[in-house]
């Protein structure tokens, strides 16, 4: 879900997206605007943005290779045209969109002379390529290539260990990143005092540059929450007379870590944008003030029904919501 508008005091932040491209099944483009900003915030939501989108976000990649027929990373074999050093590599560059957490098992069984690409990969049902065409190796003979693959779930980038070789099996470079590059430009809005942030993301086509802004936004948005509640942490660390560490948490399990009489101060630090509710249903909670849980919480389901352009299915979903996330009743 991607918000058209975002209220704050005293001015209306307005986002846009003002081009959008596919270059390739593995490349897309955006180029996104945030206006109007105090001079100095463009610069502070930029930088932070950047590294948000680069290292905040999960991908699916291959990891790891395994085959009996290869004696180790820079041999050939006889009846394929490629080494195996150029097999892994082009086994690193298939983009993969999953749900997967932590690792799973592929593999490729074919029989030559043909060209072997990512459609020959056999997958779990809950991974897909993004590109089935991406090339692997060609085999020039009527021989048989089997090969066992482990993908992963992770972010970031990852550089296999060089002595991390046994048994046939062999990792490989691991860029988890679905988003390759970010750029961000500031530009005058208005007056002297304002100014204006562009945005512009390029993804490898496992997310679009939009879906990759929000995921970014959330996982940013969950980081800064313990420092919400450094007070009561705090202060319940001193009534205790020790000192422990404080974990960071996340935004969905925060409600059942609280105890009761400290629910209705944490419903106050989540906002809606958590929710995922749909851009219709998320812009007319915005738009009458609703920009908590808290909020949302002291609404009757008669108070929704009144609000402009609100149905009744749009409370029954939101019902839902509360009740799949928060087990809200």
């Amino acid at each position: 879900m991607i918000r058209e508008k975002i209220r704050v005091p005293i001015r209306t932040l307005q986002w846009k997206c003002v081009e959008s491209r596919t270059d390739g099944k593995c490349l897309h483009y955006g180029r996104f605007i945030l206006s109007p900003l105090m001079k100095g915030q463009a610069d502070t939501i930029g930088f932070a943005m950047r590294r948000a989108l680069l290292g905040e976000i999960e991908g699916t990649c291959i990891t790891r290779a395994k085959s009996e027929k290869i004696p180790h990373e820079y041999s050939t074999i006889v009846g394929i045209q490629e080494s195996v050093h150029e097999i892994l590599m082009n086994l690193k560059e298939i983009v993969l969109i999953s749900n997967l957490y932590g690792t799973c098992e592929a593999s490729i069984c074919v029989r030559g002379p043909r060209c072997i690409t990512a459609q020959d990969i056999i997958l779990p049902p809950y991974v897909e390529i993004v590109d089935n065409t991406q090339h692997i190796a060609s085999l020039t003979e009527p021989i048989d290539l089997c090969i066992g693959l482990q993908l992963e779930r992770n972010r970031g980038y990852r550089i296999k260990a060089t002595n991390n070789f046994q048994d046939g099996s062999y990792p490989i470079d691991a860029l988890f990143m679905p988003v390759r590059n970010v750029n961000h430009s500031i530009h005058p809005y208005g007056n002297e005092k304002q100014e204006i942030l562009f945005l512009e993301i390029w993804t490898n086509g496992s997310l679009t540059p939009k879906e990759a802004l929000y995921e970014a936004s959330r996982n940013f948005i969950d980081l800064f929450i313990p420092f919400l509640h450094a007070e009561e942490e705090n202060l319940h660390l001193e009534d205790n007379h020790h000192k422990v560490s404080l974990p960071l948490f996340t935004f969905h399990n925060r409600l059942t870590e609280l105890s009761k009489k400290k629910i209705k101060k944490a419903l106050k630090y989540i906002f809606i944008d958590q929710l995922e509710l749909p851009p219709r249903i998320y812009n007319c909670l915005k738009k009458s003030n609703i920009h908590t849980l808290w909020d949302l919480l002291n609404k009757s389901h008669e108070d929704l029904i009144k609000i402009e352009r609100f149905r009744i299915e749009d409370a029954k979903q939101i019902l839902e919501t509360l009740e799949k996330h928060f087990a809200i009743d």
